[in-house]
């Protein structure tokens, strides 16, 4: 019973060192971005002071002067820098440097419901729809359910996300005018009852999150498509095949789990696409989400907000890393002994 106990401590202490470094590693990587992301949004031309003095012909030098000193841009650059760090580390993102002058963190938690609401369930039917259909691919790889699905799927990959939003505004908000083309709620939304605001925010966000489902599924299955032809190969299938099991057992059984790894991996890098990719969609449809948001900061030279956004993503890419590695250990149990081992 002792030796149970301490084995189970040890492994417990193990897992604390193991945690532990990961997270200062994930620290220090968040700093390297922030570091690097400050000094490059410093060396774009223009400032947040130009968007205010230049289009007022009342505003002289002076005032120039006076909203760098409110901002601290007259400070030198690697001054600004640890005040900003400063503030980050009791997370105070600042004040925004557009004429609202609100909180950043604010502004951000605003948006941001709505952006990773419409990504998350993009994804989630990405994944429902492109495994199978790459599984169905690589089981009948040659045949004319694949070629068709090549077809289709590269047509996807092929076509700009912007186009494809145009055509299906042109086709169901126009033409068959099912969908709201732009927008987040109708202008009653307030009178409605609580299942009528739902299908009224479902019909509005119905566009967006086809385009985005679109443009993901055709990377994703043909992704799941090459693994799976790849496991396919392997000996210990050819081995379960030499023992008779069914093509069924093989496939759901032995070969996904292998094939899901790579996928694991894409979904990891895709974490911090949840705002990126946000930004010529929402600014199309019109929604009020981050990505539209970021957009607003940069062409506003909004350093604070810029800097939230930065580390928003790079918190999200930190997680996303973190998240293929649990995936990883929960696919593959080889994974897990390995790193038990070590």
């Amino acid at each position: 019973m002792q030796a149970i106990c301490s084995s189970r401590n040890a492994a417990l202490l193990q897992l604390t060192l193991r945690i532990v470094r990961k997270v200062l590693w994930m620290l220090l990587v968040l700093w390297g971005i922030t570091l690097i992301s400050f000094w490059v949004i410093h060396l774009a031309p223009g400032s947040p002071t130009d968007m205010e003095t230049t289009l007022n012909p009342l505003a002289g030098e002076a005032a120039r002067q006076r909203l760098e000193a409110l901002y601290g841009l007259d400070k030198p650059l690697h001054v600004q820098y640890l005040d900003w760090l400063a503030r980050l580390v009791r997370l105070d993102f600042g004040l925004s440097m557009s004429a609202d002058g609100r909180p950043v963190l604010d502004k951000i938690m605003e948006r941001l419901p709505l952006t990773v609401g419409m990504n998350v369930i993009s994804l989630i039917l990405t994944l429902i729809i492109a495994i199978p259909i790459g599984i169905l691919s690589a089981c009948r790889q040659n045949s004319l359910l694949d070629r068709g699905v090549t077809v289709f799927v590269y047509l996807g990959f092929a076509m700009p996300s912007f186009w494809l939003a145009l055509l299906l505004m042109l086709f169901f908000g126009i033409h068959l005018q099912w969908l709201p083309i732009s927008g987040l709620t109708s202008m009653n939304f307030d009178s409605l009852g609580p299942v009528d605001k739902v299908l009224d925010l479902a019909r509005h966000l119905a566009l967006p999150i086809l385009v985005y489902t679109i443009g993901s599924l055709a990377g994703m299955s043909r992704y799941m498509r090459a693994c799976m032809l790849e496991v396919l190969r392997q000996d210990y299938i050819l081995t379960a095949q030499a023992k008779g099991l069914s093509p069924r057992t093989i496939i759901w059984r032995h070969a996904l789990r292998n094939a899901l790894l790579p996928v694991i991996t894409l979904l990891g890098l895709s974490v911090p696409g949840l705002i990126g990719g946000s930004v010529i969609i929402e600014s199309i449809f019109a929604l009020p989400g981050l990505g539209q948001l970021f957009y607003a900061a940069v062409m506003a030279r909004d350093y604070t907000m810029i800097m939230g956004n930065l580390v928003l993503g790079a918190v999200l890419t930190l997680l996303g890393n973190l998240l293929a590695d649990v995936c990883y250990g929960l696919a593959d149990p080889r994974i897990r002994s390995s790193r038990e081992v070590r």
